[in-house]
């Protein structure tokens, strides 16, 4: 009989794949955060990507999206599982200044330092294109 936390991993698998397989490198401890966004150089793109069905179904495939579609990409992509790598996300949300804990949620950092967030409240209910066209739009500000 499978453990409670192997059925977790094998029901978590896909969710963390749809985002490595498009180029995410997972931070799965607050010391694989530290070792990434400190003395940071460009930007970076951080998700947290969550099981909530009704964000996170729209969040994972929004930023596959746009990266496919941005002439401008972070030069970084990284990703915590809020939930899962609980240490992870903790630190990695101290960089998110003046937002409270969101998953899913996107973080783009430039220089190490906090200059475009989309919250929950922003992904959930909207249109896969929405959601895209804002990522593209900050691309485009913040990124190259």
């Amino acid at each position: 009989m499978m453990s409670y936390d192997e059925y977790m991993r094998s029901v978590i698998q896909p969710m963390r794949t749809e985002l490595t397989s498009v180029g995410f490198e997972e931070l799965l401890t607050p010391e694989d955060v530290e070792a990434k966004f400190e003395n940071m150089k460009g930007s970076a793109l951080v998700v947290v990507n969550s099981v909530c069905g009704c964000a996170a179904g729209l969040a994972r495939p929004a930023v596959a999206y746009s990266l496919q579609h941005s002439e401008q990409k972070p030069d970084h992509l990284y990703t915590v599982f809020a939930g899962q790598d609980k240490e992870a996300t903790a630190k990695a949300r101290e960089y998110f200044t003046g937002y409270p804990p969101s998953s899913p949620s996107f973080a783009l950092l430039k220089d190490g330092e906090l200059v475009y967030m989309m919250e929950r409240h922003q992904i959930e209910n909207r249109p896969l294109e929405i959601i895209a066209g804002d990522l593209l739009e900050a691309f485009k500000k913040h990124c190259g």
